[in-house]
């Protein structure tokens, strides 16, 4: 019953990091092709809370399910998938905390050029587009561990 439960809560966990963040790169992206300042100040800002509800209680709470999961079920933290996985979500998180303060720096910048009724500073583009790069790895790394997680393959 135990293993049931924890795998249920690392793939709940799994499906709220990967649809929170496809979320807000579909929203932030529909955002940013409108160029219009006050709407991608609204959405970065509930980008931001989405990112701080959602993603990082996520974020924590994985390692903690999956370890917990390992010591239930009887595998080991050494096996070869399993290690891939983890390097493959610090990997995720190395793309995903800068993305998070750009995002920040994104709303702020939207906010003053609403309010100053101005077009969007070359340094809105400049993060955006460091923003949207980012997201790539970030994504493909989160499929893969979807992979590994799935079909435990046999590495190393």
């Amino acid at each position: 019953m135990l293993p049931d439960l924890l795998r249920w809560l690392h793939v709940l966990g799994a499906a709220v990091l990967f649809g929170t963040g496809a979320g807000i790169a579909f929203f932030m992206v529909m955002a940013h092709r409108t160029r219009d300042a006050a709407l991608i100040a609204h959405v970065a800002g509930t980008v931001v809370v989405a990112d701080t509800v959602f993603t990082a209680t996520a974020v924590v709470l994985q390692p903690v399910t999956g370890v917990l999961l390992v010591q239930e079920v009887g595998w080991s933290l050494t096996e070869g998938w399993i290690l891939l996985s983890l390097a493959l979500y610090v990997l995720t998180g190395l793309f995903w905390l800068p993305v998070v303060a750009i995002q920040l720096r994104l709303r702020n910048l939207a906010r003053a050029a609403a309010a100053a009724g101005v077009a969007l500073p070359p340094a809105y583009h400049r993060l955006y587009r460091i923003w949207f790069a980012c997201g790539f790895p970030a994504f493909l790394a989160v499929l893969a561990i979807f992979w590994l997680m799935l079909t435990r393959p046999l590495l190393g």
